[in-house]
């Protein structure tokens, strides 16, 4: 509660217990300290340069008002040709597609337009923090299921008993961000049986759908059989095109799901960048081979953090997928990873993220993530600063 100038002005009740976002803090404590920026996951590089032609000349052409609120038929379009080249999914692109800005907007529009007061909404922990936020902002109560170090495997068991008759969503995150864990189709298999036996609905956050590793493969949960008409898949241009500040996303599915976000989404946003969309329409269509590319770039940028940090006598989780490593900081005599965190800036020059913020649990509390979505000459300025600190205890 604040009060100034006789007035009382406190934080609406929906908000209580919700911090600043950790990206914002760390990000902020980068800039004040000149440190490395390994913590948000922002790419040093830009997207394809036709794409990024491809919005100027939208700019230039006059597409600077208001989109349509579901978003432009092109880029409709191009997301409905996306979902069937790469997975088989036939889709209505104009009841089955909505863009979004970018997918945070879309997991707040879907939570919003979907979940009741009381509603419990099943996640996976380490969960990104937006889920949390949203569900209580919706009034829903999150039922956790742990994926627990070393290797952060879904356990089918533990998902089926966190189902109570209050039970209503899953909120799904593959590849999965922070852990880099791709799930199998075993385990997606077991998300189907349950959802399918207790009559859930599925919301997949599926952002870094082409960004896996070695022989992962991402298999989208819409794809199992009779899974479509019980998933939302939300996805976006940012992390696959390397264009994260455009905030262009989607979502798809059975139309009366997608009708539920933009019920929501239309009270939000209402609409996207108008010049970005048929921008991300061209990469989609024209570029639709430059994720894969990305993703190979990523992996040798993956070995490279996840050595070094090997090196250093950090115990690193290697991921099949997304920006994002892992380690146990316990080696080095630390079993709080926010304190660690803080602490590094001054220490070391460089900034991570502990992954408290991603837990109900204490099993993040000596966990921290290193994001390696940089350049190689960035991580190895960070590894090196990180060598010639003093990292224990």
């Amino acid at each position: 509660m604040d009060r100034r100038a006789g007035v009382t002005v406190r934080t609406a009740t929906r908000l209580d217990g919700i911090p600043t976002t950790i990206f914002t803090t760390m990000s902020q404590l980068a800039v004040r300290t000149g440190a490395v920026n390994l913590g948000q996951g922002f790419p040093d590089s830009d997207g394809p340069a036709s794409v990024l032609e491809a919005a100027r000349e939208a700019i230039s052409a006059g597409a600077n008002q208001y989109a349509p609120g579901n978003g432009v038929a092109v880029l409709r379009q191009a997301i409905a040709r996306h979902q069937q080249r790469h997975y088989g999914l036939d889709l209505d692109p104009d009841s089955q597609v909505l863009v979004t800005t970018g997918c945070t907007e879309g997991i707040a529009a879907a939570l919003l337009g979907l979940v009741d007061p009381g509603d419990e909404v099943i996640v996976l922990e380490p969960y990104y923090d937006s889920y949390v936020a949203m569900i209580q902002m919706a009034g829903g109560v999150r039922r956790v299921v742990t994926l627990r170090a070393p290797d952060y495997r879904l356990d089918a068991d533990e998902l089926r008993a966190a189902v109570t008759p209050r039970t209503r969503f899953v909120l799904l995150n593959s590849p999965h961000n922070p852990t880099g864990t791709v799930l199998t189709r075993a385990e997606l298999q077991a998300v189907a049986d349950v959802a399918t036996e207790y009559d859930l609905v599925v919301i997949t956050d599926e952002v870094y759908e082409h960004l896996t590793f070695d022989d992962h493969e991402h298999v989208p949960l819409a794809t199992l059989p009779g899974m479509f008409d019980r998933t939302l898949t939300l996805s976006s241009a940012g992390k696959s095109y390397s264009v994260t500040g455009w905030k262009v996303g989607w979502a798809t599915g059975p139309a009366d799901l997608v009708s539920a976000v933009l019920a929501a989404s239309q009270w939000l946003t209402f609409t996207s960048g108008a010049p970005l969309q048929p921008a991300v329409a061209h990469g989609l269509d024209q570029e639709p081979d430059w994720p894969r590319a990305l993703g190979r770039d990523l992996q040798a940028r993956r070995d490279l953090l996840c050595d070094g940090l090997a090196g250093l006598g950090l115990d690193v989780r290697r991921p099949e997928g997304t920006y994002f490593a892992l380690t146990d900081i316990s080696a080095l005599g630390w079993a709080d990873g926010m304190e660690f965190c803080l602490a590094l800036p001054e220490r070391a020059g460089v900034v991570a993220i502990p992954a408290q913020p991603f837990h109900d649990t204490h099993a993040g509390d000596h966990l921290v993530r290193w994001a390696f979505c940089k350049e190689a000459g960035v991580i190895e300025e960070a590894l090196r600063r990180l060598a010639g600190a003093d990292l224990g205890r």
